[in-house]
């Protein structure tokens, strides 16, 4: 397929009058249209105004896709123990399908094309089989809950943690490697020591599995985590194994000076949430302070109850404007940083190599967006625009591997109709 339009490279470079050519699952070239057009003339071809990178969503939760709603304006802790756990361990195999399903069809979408999903305790074996259908990336893992946990959640930690073992066998480098696993607990507060040294152990005896856990979010969760163990939520997660080049740690929040050492020291990923934070009024994360100490921070949603869109478009804008507002510094955060956030930061944090940049040779996951109306006229800088001003509801064409995924409201090859009226279906009964 050849596409043409105003070509974002990443986040440093773009061709005003470009194209991207794809063959198979690669991007063979990127350069001038003109050019490109007459190299590769019995290609497919689709014009759009803009062509980008497909952005990384860096922390989602999927599953949660069905409580959008039911718990709005509410501390996290609560929200999190009376509403959306219980929600959780309400859906049963097909509820938990759909969830993911719904999410997934969100994120591609509105231009996201590789998420790392936290799923949950039970029948996340759907949840795969759900990403491999609907096409999207994803790094992903069964949640380990062991303790401090709501009926139906809880479960005996060997028990846990072969479960994970099982889906690893079963779904780390499925779909043509599309799909990778990540060790998941949920958080300390839910998780014994003996389940987070595991998760350690057992990420550790497969290649390329990866961690991924909350850390840090909300002061009442580090005093939980600090009256229990003695130490800060960062200090314990390193002392039992969960930071390194390999682990993602959500939200990072509330930490101090010796804890940020520890990230930048470990090699540790963080996903910044800014609108989840903002609505449960976690804090602001200190995300200036982490890319100046070289900690590579990525960009995510979280869920769709503590965010109510998966759209990061929205929250590469909203990470922008609430670190200048938080700095005091209009040039805080400029839109380049926000950028590469949303897709190179997030596709190393989710460890999927040549991702998150149109070059020749690399994965062809890539949108193509419209830019036609008052809201996108005029551009005078087409990166700004992507951070400031699109939404997702722009992309017209979400291509994940080289195979279009989403082709302006239909999602070639699969039946986004029948999960719509599903997920309606048990909303409503959660409701």
């Amino acid at each position: 397929m050849l596409l043409t339009g105003t070509v974002v490279v990443d986040a440093e470079t773009t061709l005003s009058d470009g194209a991207v050519v794809t063959e198979g699952d690669r991007i063979v070239a990127v350069g001038e249209r003109a050019d490109l057009v007459e190299t590769y003339p019995d290609h497919e071809r689709r014009d759009f105004d803009i062509v980008a990178p497909g952005l990384v969503g860096a922390h989602v939760h999927s599953v949660q896709s069905l409580g959008r709603g039911i718990a709005d304006d509410t501390e996290l802790l609560d929200w999190l123990f009376e509403s959306v756990l219980p929600m959780e361990a309400s859906l049963d195999r097909e509820g938990m399908r759909v969830a993911a399903e719904l999410g997934y069809l969100e994120c591609l979408a509105s231009g996201t094309t590789t998420v790392v999903d936290h799923l949950s305790v039970d029948h996340a074996d759907a949840a795969f089989e759900a990403a491999g259908e609907t096409g999207i990336r994803a790094r992903m893992g069964k949640v380990l809950m062991d303790t401090e946990s709501p009926d139906g959640l809880e479960e005996a930690t060997e028990a846990g943690l072969n479960e994970s073992e099982r889906l690893i066998g079963e779904y780390h480098g499925a779909f043509d490697d599309r799909i990778r696993y990540a060790v998941t607990p949920r958080f300390a507060v839910t998780c014994t020591e003996e389940c987070l040294r595991g998760a350690r152990a057992l990420a550790d005896e497969y290649d390329g599995v990866r961690i991924h856990t909350h850390a840090s979010e909300n002061r009442d969760e580090i005093a939980t985590v600090e009256d229990r163990t003695g130490m800060r939520n960062v200090h314990w997660l390193d002392e039992v194994g969960l930071t390194g080049e390999d682990v993602v740690l959500a939200h990072c929040v509330w930490t101090d000076e010796t804890e940020r050492e520890v990230l930048a020291e470990t090699g540790t990923h963080v996903t910044h949430c800014p609108s989840s934070n903002m609505k449960l009024a976690s804090g602001v994360a200190p995300v200036r302070d982490y890319l100046e100490r070289g900690i590579n921070v990525a960009l995510g949603n979280d869920g769709p109850p503590c965010n109510n869109t998966l759209d990061a478009f929205t929250e590469m804008r909203q990470a922008s404007l609430l670190g200048k507002v938080d700095s005091l510094d209009p040039t805080a955060i400029p839109a380049a940083t926000v950028f590469e956030m949303a897709t190179r930061n997030g596709a190393e944090a989710a460890g999927f190599e040549r991702v998150g940049a149109l070059r020749e040779g690399w994965t062809a996951d890539l949108v193509g967006l419209t830019a036609d109306g008052p809201r996108s006229t005029p551009i005078h800088d087409v990166r700004s625009h992507l951070v400031y001003a699109a939404h997702g509801d722009d992309v017209a064409l979400t291509m994940v591997d080289g195979e279009v995924r989403y082709d302006d409201g239909d999602y070639p090859g699969f039946d986004a109709e029948a999960t719509l009226a599903k997920a309606q279906e048990l909303a409503e009964e959660i409701a």
